[in-house]
């Protein structure tokens, strides 16, 4: 399998809302296992689809120890929220070397398709429920900085533009 560029703040394109998955097939299982390959390698615990330039409602995460409990989310829709909520340090591969405080729901419910096509329901605590609902985010078009102060936000931004520019160099 392929390891995929991954686009990073703040590329326009992560803004773009990712549109349903008309069908999961062989495309599809590609590029599951890409996205899968191009977590794993970043040392990321999620991965939205749009964060790869494709913009479609997938997302990928792996929240285990031993990074091998992969879980396929395709057409999530959460369905429930707790009404407890906490918050807690997030990081993004399209944001690398920035983490900071972002409020969420402890605990979620989550509708989606899995990797073979079939309904799932499943219930979300802790770092995984975190993880779901910064990764949904980004198929709305979202970057956690979003959550941060305008302040904090146009910091990130020209850090992440000057490395990007010495990247180039």
């Amino acid at each position: 399998m392929a390891s995929l560029p991954i686009l990073r703040y703040p590329d326009p394109k992560l803004h773009t809302v990712a549109k349903p998955v008309a069908s999961v097939d062989a495309r599809m299982k590609g590029l599951i296992a890409n996205m899968l390959d191009t977590m794993y390698e970043a040392a990321g615990i999620g991965l939205a689809a749009t964060q790869v330039d494709v913009h479609e409602q997938l997302i990928v995460i792996d929240v285990s120890e031993e990074r091998n409990v992969p879980l396929v989310l395709i057409n999530p829709e959460i369905t429930w929220y707790s009404p407890e909520k906490h918050r807690n340090e997030e990081g993004c591969l399209s944001v690398p070397g920035i983490y900071d405080g972002v409020e969420r729901a402890d605990a979620i419910k989550v509708r989606a398709l899995d990797a073979d096509g079939k309904e799932q329901t499943l219930q979300a605590d802790g770092l995984l429920a975190v993880c779901i609902q910064h990764e949904m985010d980004h198929l709305l078009g979202k970057v956690f900085v979003e959550y941060l102060s305008p302040l904090k936000r146009n910091r990130i931004k020209t850090k992440m533009l000057k490395l990007q520019r010495e990247d180039r160099e």
